[in-house]
């Protein structure tokens, strides 16, 4: 099965406007960068969009919030994104805050299998408002469920042309419980190199799980705070 696509337009075939997609990434670390441009290029609308935060103003997946191309954001915190803030705080945008761990959680779930799941986080706060709750241990925990979504977008150092992936450290992030989670996984990779060239036991995601792989260009791998000595 060929699993190679051209470039992140022909990545984002038949990606719908209202679909949910998982975007891999931490801050502005291990982002899809590629593919992020060919989403904003594209005029996809009204988005359901899982992904720990909305990277910044003017990158990552703050261009699609700029161009309101997202209707829902399911994450953990706001982060440095001024226009994320304001569309939330004047109810433009739908938010769905979760702790981070259990984000983490219920994208792991989702790609396993599992349903759903009990805990602790969240309970006797406005996270747990609405959720179904039961005692384990002397302690309450809440019911969550697993996450999935129509398009997982993930982002590698390396990948062949099957599909299997290679994170490099901090990168990792949420790209790996991602690529489980997605009916489709796209992903985009720095390096492509062909079946049998990566050893097995460094992939990090097996192929299996990937259904479409490009070799992205024009990293800008920006970092959101800049800090050095006086």
């Amino acid at each position: 099965m060929n699993k190679v696509v051209k470039d992140a337009k022909e990545a984002i075939l038949g990606m719908e406007d209202g679909q949910t997609f998982m975007l891999g990434g931490f801050g502005l670390c291990g982002i899809p960068e590629n593919t992020i441009n060919a989403l904003v290029d594209s005029g996809l609308k009204s988005l359901i969009c899982i992904s720990n935060n909305a990277g910044v103003d003017d990158f990552g997946l703050g261009l699609l919030l700029k161009k309101h191309q997202i209707k829902k954001m399911i994450s953990s915190y706001v982060g440095e994104n001024s226009e994320f803030e304001r569309q939330l705080l004047s109810g433009e945008l739908d938010v769905d805050l979760i702790p981070q761990g259990t984000l983490a959680e219920r994208l792991r779930a989702g790609g396993a299998g599992i349903p759903a799941f009990y805990v602790p986080a969240g309970y006797g706060t406005e996270v747990g408002e609405g959720k179904e709750s039961r005692m384990f241990n002397g302690k309450m925990h809440l019911l969550e469920y697993g996450l999935t979504a129509d398009f997982a977008v993930v982002k590698a150092w390396k990948g062949d042309t099957m599909g299997n992936l290679v994170y490099r450290d901090t990168a990792n992030n949420f790209n790996q419980p991602m690529a489980m989670a997605g009916k489709i996984t796209i992903a985009e990779v720095e390096i492509l190199v062909e079946a049998g060239e990566i050893n097995p036991n460094e992939i990090h995601t097996p192929g299996i799980f990937v259904q479409r792989i490009f070799q992205g260009t024009d990293y800008e791998k920006r970092i959101e705070f800049e800090t050095v000595r006086d």
